[in-house]
Parts: structure tokens; C-alpha cells; sequence
């Protein structure tokens, strides 16, 4: 079966199901789906960025500061991101990834998509996987924060990346 061939569930403004759809159709018609995000940080707290596949279907060849992928029909987004990460970073044993919060991105062309945003720390060596990633490396912060107006970045991964600052600059928000 294709990507474009994934069965996605469709989503309402609340995240709720309201149906399904094979992905290249819920992406040619906007419909609003799930995905995940997962910040990956090796031991020393660097940050696995990468540069998407030029055969990607949504933002070819941009780089990203996230692993992850869509959530398929029925799955968790807990179960999409630990997937997602460990097809992305070709590896398995990973930690379940730590949720930390769920936005709707909206795109310029009236496009939505509902993102859980989550991290996961590992030491485990990556061999990310061909289909996926095209180039890729471990970043300090600062490292990142350089390159950030310098590369083509995914917009919805800039959205995620802006909003993950904001959330951990106020932890008392952020509370249970």
C-alpha cells in the first residue's frame, strides 16, 4: 500500500471523528486529520533535524526539527508517535515518547490538521529510514536557533517548534 493509500481519520475542529479518508485524498481535499510531532534528543540533549525526501507528499525536501508522521484510522496518537519515531529514526526500543500538548495548525491555503506534540531522549544509535530522510544530524539549541533563517523549514514544524518555546517558557501554565 502507497502513503497516499493510508487510511486517516477525519476530524472535526474538536478532534473528534466525524469520518475516513485514503491520505492523498484527505490531503488534495484539506480534509482535517491527526499527526504527531516528536522532538528526538540524543544523551547530550542535541536534536535530531533532518531534511525531508524530495518524493515526500506534503513538504518535500524542507527541513524539520520533528520526527513523526499522520496518526492512522483507529490509532492512538500515543501509539502514532512511539511508531512514527522509531520508523523515522530507524531504530526500536525506544521509550514511550512523553505527550506534552495538542494544537490545530492551520496552513495559508485553508488547510488544518490537528498536532500532538511530544519529546523523546534516547541513546540508541539512529539509522533513519531512506523513504523518510534525506540528510540528518544532532543540533544544540543554539546550533538550531542559527540555522533557522537560514533553511527551508516545514511550516507546521516551525508552528510546533514556536509553540513548544512558548509552552516550556511558562511551566506554571503547563501544570496538571
Amino acid at each position: 500500500m502507497s502513503a497516499a493509500d493510508e487510511i486517516l481519520d477525519i476530524v472535526d475542529e474538536h478532534d473528534q471523528v466525524i469520518g475516513q479518508s485514503p491520505r492523498g485524498e484527505a490531503y488534495a481535499r484539506g480534509l482535517r486529520h491527526r499527526c504527531v510531532f516528536i522532538q528526538a534528543r540524543d544523551s547530550t540533549g542535541r536534536l535530531f533535524v533532518h531534511r525531508r525526501t524530495a518524493t515526500k507528499l506534503v513538504f518535500p525536501s524542507l527541513y524539520d526539527m520533528f520526527v513523526g508522521g499522520v496518526v492512522g484510522a483507529g490509532e492512538s496518537y500515543n501509539t502514532a508517535a512511539l511508531r512514527e519515531a522509531e520508523e523515522e529514526l530507524g531504530v526500536t526500543g525506544l521509550p514511550q515518547p512523553t505527550f506534552l500538548f495538542k494544537f490545530l495548525y492551520t496552513n495559508g491555503a485553508g488547510h488544518s490538521w490537528w498536532c500532538a506534540v511530544y519529546e523523546v531522549h534516547s541513546d540508541l544509535p539512529v539509522q533513519p529510514q531512506v523513504e523518510e530522510v534525506a540528510w540528518h544530524t544532532f543540533l544544540t539549541e543554539e546550533e538550531l536557533a542559527d540555522r533557522l533563517g537560514k533553511w527551508e523549514w516545514v511550516p507546521d514544524g516551525l508552528a510546533a517548534w514556536q509553540k513548544l518555546r512558548n509552552w516550556r517558557s511558562a511551566p506554571e501554565e503547563n501544570a496538571p
